[in-house]
């Protein structure tokens, strides 16, 4: 038995889940599970040969490695075992992945609903100990949206929380409260004198040299499964915060209390009502039919899996000739199936596939900057249908530059992947004296002067406003946050050229209700 929180982690971080799940689909789906040892081996070489999966000796040849795999995307409610067929299906959340829905959206409900008891946490081999009724990621959110709290250290959720968030009344919660405060300051002192008999491993077995190891690890797991939602993030002292720009959507998260998913035991009940995906309420299909696998469906697996790979990477916000012939390239199906294929199942691309990339690139300093200043590029180009172009390597530029003949004016933006960027003597020099004096001088008016950065300091607003009072030229700061919403909600209303310089010319920082 596992007496603290617990999830799996063939990988830490949920950023390659798209593309497993595109692997299950093509190899595994309408397919038995239970016992089948050759396909086991062979999802697992499929893995491998997808990069997904570090390639193995697997000396035993039993396909542990695939099983481990389905675990996981079964225990994020995407997959289940059909009860009357035995064959693996997809969940709607994994259907909607599936057809190029925002993975990030997507998994953000399913992380939030995760929940002890499940049918994974009370499988053979896991066994979580059924003390634990909560949801783990709604109580994590819940101490960091509290400011007697405001931010937690992994530490303290392997070595507190854990160990000793067992539900979620008012007492076990206030009772956390008490513990995370005292653990502040008087560190491993607080903890329990039998706390590693208690909290063994699953195994039994402690680790000498690093005793805290398996809490640690589950801990870190759990950082990184809530940094994927874009709900927060470790700060440069590795303390998770709650974004800025999302305390309100945690806040309205945290407003509704739905019930417990029941019947833990009864795994295709449970996955089916946990696998909902956010445009739906209740899951009716019938899924009882049995398909005659054909070459169509074959071939229409391996494009799927093609295209997921490659909205990944970058922002597709339609299918062009080129993506179609590197999809044909990477899978050898005729051009014309491609096509055809893509046209029926992702006539709008899937932009939201690779913004969980851009939205990482935000963060990273400097050493990845570059790719973070193309990706924008990108974006105006493929989803606003901007003249773009990066010019930060020209020197004494800007990053990005774009063009817009539909409403003839340019634009000009710097790229800052900091998660607290504030406006430094240097770089507002830049902008005031180089910047903003090279492109007045364009075919059409410089409209705007904008950052685009994680986040941003509290004085950002005033330092945009000295740029705007010196330059005489509008301006702004838009945080990753944002840039995203605005792109996700041109999928559905698209904004015209003459509202984006609206939003980019609001001389501050701009909010979530600009947009």
């Amino acid at each position: 038995m596992i007496n603290y929180w617990w999830v799996t982690r063939p990988k830490r971080r949920l950023n390659s889940i798209p593309e497993i799940l595109a692997v299950f689909s093509e190899i595994s789906l309408d397919q038995e599970w239970e016992g089948q040892r050759t396909a086991h081996l062979t999802l697992e070489e499929a893995l491998e040969q997808a990069n997904l999966k570090r390639i193995g000796e697997r000396r035993d040849q039993t396909g542990g490695g695939a099983r481990t795999y389905r675990a996981w995307v079964a225990s994020l409610g995407l997959i289940f075992i059909q009860e009357s067929t035995q064959k693996l299906k997809l969940t709607l959340a994994g259907e909607a992945i599936m057809e190029g829905d925002s993975p990030v959206e997507i998994l953000k409900h399913q992380v939030i609903k995760y929940q002890f008891p499940s049918p994974f946490s009370l499988s053979r081999g896991v066994n979580v100990s059924e003390r634990f009724k909560v949801r783990p990621f709604r109580f994590l959110l819940k101490l960091l949206a509290d400011d007697r709290i405001s931010y937690l250290i992994e530490e303290e959720i392997a070595k507190i929380i854990i160990t000793e968030a067992e539900n979620e009344t008012d007492t076990c919660y206030e009772r956390i409260v008490k513990r995370i405060l005292e653990f502040r300051n008087i560190g491993a002192g607080s903890l329990d004198k039998d706390f590693f008999v208690k909290y063994a491993p699953g195994s039994g077995a402690v680790n000498p040299d690093h005793p805290f190891s398996h809490l640690m690890d589950t801990a870190n797991t759990m950082v990184n499964w809530i940094e994927f939602t874009q709900l927060a993030k470790r700060d440069d002292e590795k303390k998770v915060r709650i974004i800025d720009d999302k305390i309100d959507e945690v806040k309205s998260i945290l407003s509704i209390t739905p019930p417990f998913i029941d019947r833990p035991e009864q795994q295709e009940y449970f996955q089916r009502k946990y696998g909902l995906d956010p445009k739906h309420k209740k899951d009716t299909r019938n899924l009882t039919q049995t398909k005659t696998i054909t070459a169509k469906m074959i071939a229409e697996q391996k494009i799927k899996q093609a295209f997921i790979g490659e909205s990944l990477k970058s922002p597709i916000g339609k299918i062009s000739t080129g993506l179609i012939d590197k999809i044909a390239d990477q899978t050898g199906i005729e051009v014309s199936i491609v096509e055809e294929t893509l046209l029926k199942l992702y006539p709008y691309g899937a932009i939201g596939s690779f913004m969980t990339e851009y939205f990482e690139m935000a963060f990273k300093g400097r050493d990845e900057a570059t790719e973070f200043e193309k990706a924008t590029v990108e974006l105006f180009k493929s989803v606003f249908e901007f003249e773009a172009q990066h010019v930060g390597p020209i020197g004494l530029t800007p990053d990005v530059y774009i063009l817009s003949h539909e409403s003839r004016y340019v634009g000009i933006i710097d790229n800052k992947a900091y998660s607290k960027y504030t406006i430094s003597n240097d770089h507002r020099n830049r902008m005031v004296h180089n910047y903003i004096k090279t492109y007045s001088a364009e075919c059409y008016p410089l409209a705007f002067f904008s950052y685009i950065a994680g986040g941003f300091g509290k004085n950002i607003t005033s330092q945009i406003k000295d740029i705007v009072d010196e330059t005489l030229i509008h301006g702004s700061a838009m945080s990753v946050s944002n840039m995203i919403k605005m792109v996700e909600n041109h999928q559905y209303k698209k904004y015209s050229h003459d509202e984006i310089r609206n939003i980019f010319s609001v001389d501050r920082q701009i909010l979530l209700s600009d947009l």
